[in-house]
């Protein structure tokens, strides 16, 4: 079964085709870093004006690499939640017409198990029940998937997500957008020991995470510095921020993963390709004797696969959508 997957709902338009939720046949991505990186940060108003122009472009190019028209597909999956409302609008109402130009099924994804099912994509042993850590920008959960469209929260950030965190640190430090990328590359020059962070706590949910505090300690030790005429080795209060916040994620999963005598462990999401993050849990999986996933860094970004690869095991639950289908800007992945 020949899946066409769309995604819009942030900066990245993108499509790819997969087969049987498994097999990448040809994908396309338009990226919009270099526009958005002279305002520090995503515009929803041009991210959603840059959808409208990239996406037809985008969706031939998918096509054509994987050598298909829409004669030869099944069905058409497409993110519509969570994500910038602007931006959900057009890959969803782009998916809406061409299901009903070509008869083809539409099928609604839910943008964190898409970055679930990168890892299908990556490890094709990789099948439920699993543990997985979900961190990107926006979103930070320990997900129990149960089955590939039956998922359970255990735990979640309860303010700021692990990207967002590493993202608005980075420009505090006067690292251009994306930051969070940047300040892991720099991290890796740097001495991890130089400043000491503080491990937040969430009462009454030991297994949640909150990074507003940790983003506060780099805020202050900035200006304190600033004040003094100090001036802060860049690459030393990366290393050391890194560790805080992958070490306080990586604490939390493994925790989670010893209460639910989960063996099978995965992690997703656009901080899945964060190097140490990658390195501690390979490490400690090891260590422990866990069995560890982790998404090719290819698909630890927005992409189009991971919708399309969803959209298969959706559809084979009956999930599919009518005209009415429309666009949140939140919604949990236990709903889908």
């Amino acid at each position: 079964m020949k899946i066409l997957g769309i995604e819009s709902s942030c900066d990245e338009t993108a499509a790819a085709v997969v087969e049987d939720g498994r097999r990448l046949l040809g994908a396309a991505v338009a990226s919009q870093i270099p526009e958005h990186r002279v305002y520090g940060g995503v515009v929803p108003e041009i991210a959603s004006r840059r959808h409208v122009e990239n996406i037809i472009p985008v969706v031939e190019e998918a096509l054509a690499r994987a050598g298909l028209g829409f004669p030869q597909l099944d069905g058409l999956a497409v993110t519509y939640a969570p994500g910038l409302i602007g931006a959900l609008l057009v890959g969803v109402n782009f998916a809406k017409g061409l299901s009903l130009s070509t008869g083809l099924p539409l099928i609604p994804v839910h943008h964190l198990r898409g970055h679930i099912a990168s890892c299908y994509l990556s490890h094709a042993q990789l099948q439920p029940p699993f543990l997985c850590l979900v961190v990107s920008g926006g979103h930070s959960h320990i997900v129990a998937v149960e089955d590939y469209t039956r998922l359970r929260i255990l735990a979640q950030t309860r303010d700021d997500a692990a990207g967002e965190a590493f993202d608005k640190a980075a420009r505090a430090m006067g690292i251009p957008y994306p930051g969070g990328v940047e300040l892991d590359r720099l991290a890796e020059e740097g001495d991890e020991n130089a400043y000491a962070f503080p491990r937040p706590r969430v009462a009454g949910a030991p297994l949640d995470f909150s990074f507003s505090g940790l983003k506060t300690a780099v805020l202050n030790l900035l200006n304190g510095a600033r004040q003094r005429g100090e001036t802060i080795p860049v690459p030393d209060l990366c290393a050391s921020y890194r560790k805080a916040v992958v070490g306080y994620l990586v604490d939390h999963f493994l925790r989670c993963a010893r209460e639910t005598g989960m063996h099978t462990l995965a992690v997703a999401g656009g901080v899945s390709a964060n190097r140490l993050l990658r390195r501690e849990l390979q490490r400690l999986c090891g260590e422990a004797g866990y069995r560890l996933y982790l998404p090719e860094l290819s698909l630890c970004g927005d992409n189009g696969a991971m919708i399309a690869s969803q959209g298969y095991y959706e559809y084979q639950s009956g999930h599919v959508a009518g005209m009415d289908l429309n666009a949140y800007a939140q919604r949990s992945i236990e709903l889908g």
